[in-house]
């Protein structure tokens, strides 16, 4: 038996931890961009752009769009990639909790990633996620469903506090 979880493990736990950030009370995603050499370039969670408040911008899954937080919310997928330590991604990888969008798509392609692991695919059938995956294969960009060995990752502040 192992006493350490593998690099997929791992990457797709910062990106479900960074998902916890998210101020969206339905949806909670996290992404995290790693380099061929296992190094985390940039994370980010569902979120508004930085200065526009949470309190003003509507939360809603349903209603009129303007009212709804649709044309506000920037992607997980979007904030790693605009939040990256580095400038040039080719060749990176991206953990997310959901299957990327139509919009998280391109900016994945443009970005030079090269592959997404993610735990959920729950709108396959829907278009926005249907032309993503068109896209990546034109592209040739690997996606692939993370299979897990473990269900969870418990963090426990309060084992660690009492060592010190």
């Amino acid at each position: 038996m192992k006493n350490f979880i593998s690099w997929d493990e791992y990457f797709m736990g910062i990106a479900l931890l960074s998902g916890l950030r998210s101020k969206d009370p339905n949806t909670k995603v996290g992404a995290c961009i790693v380099n061929n050499k296992n190094k985390i370039v940039g994370i980010g969670y569902n979120g508004f752009p930085v200065g526009c408040s949470d309190e003003s911008l509507s939360w809603e899954r349903e209603g009129e769009f303007l009212e709804t937080k649709y044309p506000y919310v920037c992607h997980a997928e979007l904030n790693a990639i605009l939040n990256s330590n580095i400038r040039d991604l080719e060749g990176c990888r991206i953990y997310v909790g959901l299957f990327p969008c139509n919009e998280c798509a391109k900016a994945i392609i443009q970005s030079g990633i090269r592959e997404v692991i993610y735990l959920s695919d729950k709108y396959s059938n829907k278009d926005i996620f249907v032309a993503s995956k068109r896209m990546f294969d034109m592209v040739g960009i690997k996606y692939k469903k993370l299979e897990l060995d473990i269900d969870s990752i418990t963090l426990d502040f309060s084992k660690m506090a009492k060592k010190q």
